[in-house]
């Protein structure tokens, strides 16, 4: 089962697929790499629970950015 949304196809098992540009893709990465940033300079009170969570949040981030990296045919092509 296959729903349209917005220009992006969802799969019945929740996951999303979209077409962007190089240009996109370029905005993209360069808007989780701000919001990286943000996180890791949030000042608060270290707790357990923050730590864990912060951490869980920069590892996500990472992961879209390496997935998004990885559809760029330079760096596939070894340029």
């Amino acid at each position: 089962m296959r729903q349209k949304s917005i220009g992006a196809v969802v799969v019945s098992n929740g996951m999303m697929q979209i077409e962007v540009s190089t240009h996109e893709r370029d905005v993209l990465l360069r808007g989780l790499r701000y919001v990286r940033s943000s996180i890791m300079l949030q000042l608060r009170e270290p707790e357990k629970d923050d730590i864990y969570d912060r951490s869980m949040d920069l590892d996500e981030i990472q992961m879209l950015c390496q997935r998004l990296e990885s559809t760029d045919p330079q760096l596939a092509a070894g340029l």
